[in-house]
């Protein structure tokens, strides 16, 4: 199974990276809507398409009113738009307001069940995670393959979620800083080195994608990849295009 990581900073794009954007192309699945959506007609293989939005905040979101290029890209009979009541409410009042993007995008929403069926046998769980403002981390388990999504948390070896990624296949983790970072990652509701890889080996993954990296640093390695291997070999930086089998 192939997961393509459109998009893998955070907050805006910058001349390598955009903006969170997941995509599993054979089931026609979408995490997160970031600035990279409009790469997805270019990969998707299915007639519909389901995107599962964490939260809110622009960067995971705004992608959204991009639409009209991937259906044009790649015929879609239907695009699904999950995510919480709240924050559905919170796009068709701001995003799509008459003033700022008058024209609706060819998607229904769907408020984010607990558990969602997707094609192929498999399955999207949600869990809440703490972030100014709210989001959600997902698990998607099919016969054979599981990987979990979290971002836009503070990551913490011993918080609740952690539990929820308990021996998935792949865990794509947010990690917005390196660990000289820390006080910012605190201050703002992201993660770190050291913590990101104390969760991917408390829960027993088999494979660590760190994602979500800071826009602002120019580093070939933004996160220090060297401290989270020492603690989580597995370990590898997202990067826009890159196609991960798990």
């Amino acid at each position: 199974m192939r997961l393509i990581l459109l998009g893998t900073t955070g907050y805006h794009p910058n001349d390598r990276r955009h903006t969170a954007c997941l995509l599993i192309p054979e089931y026609g699945v979408m995490l997160d809507a970031g600035t990279a959506v409009y790469r997805a007609g270019r990969y998707l293989e299915t007639p519909e398409l389901d995107i599962f939005l964490t939260h809110a905040h622009l960067d995971h979101v705004v992608g959204l009113t991009y639409l009209f290029s991937v259906v044009r890209a790649h015929a879609l009979g239907e695009v699904r738009v999950h995510a919480t009541s709240e924050k559905l409410a919170a796009i068709e009042e701001h995003l799509f307001a008459p003033a700022i993007f008058p024209v609706r995008p060819p998607c229904r929403f769907v408020p984010l069940e607990h558990e969602v069926t997707l094609g192929g046998g498999g399955k999207l769980t949600r869990f809440p995670l703490l972030h100014p403002g709210g989001s959600e981390g997902f698990r998607l388990d099919w016969p054979g393959h599981s990987m979990a999504y979290v971002t836009d948390t503070t990551a913490d070896p011993n918080a609740e979620y952690v539990e929820k990624l308990r021996g998935v296949d792949l865990l794509v983790h947010e990690c917005y800083f390196p660990d000289s970072k820390a006080d910012w990652a605190r201050q703002t509701g992201h993660s770190h080195a050291t913590p990101v890889a104390q969760v991917a080996r408390k829960a027993g993954v088999q494979r660590l994608v760190m994602v979500h990296t800071d826009p602002v640093a120019e580093e070939e390695d933004p996160v220090g990849l060297d401290v989270a291997r020492a603690i989580f070999p597995h370990t590898e930086l997202g990067y826009d295009l890159l196609t991960v089998e798990f």
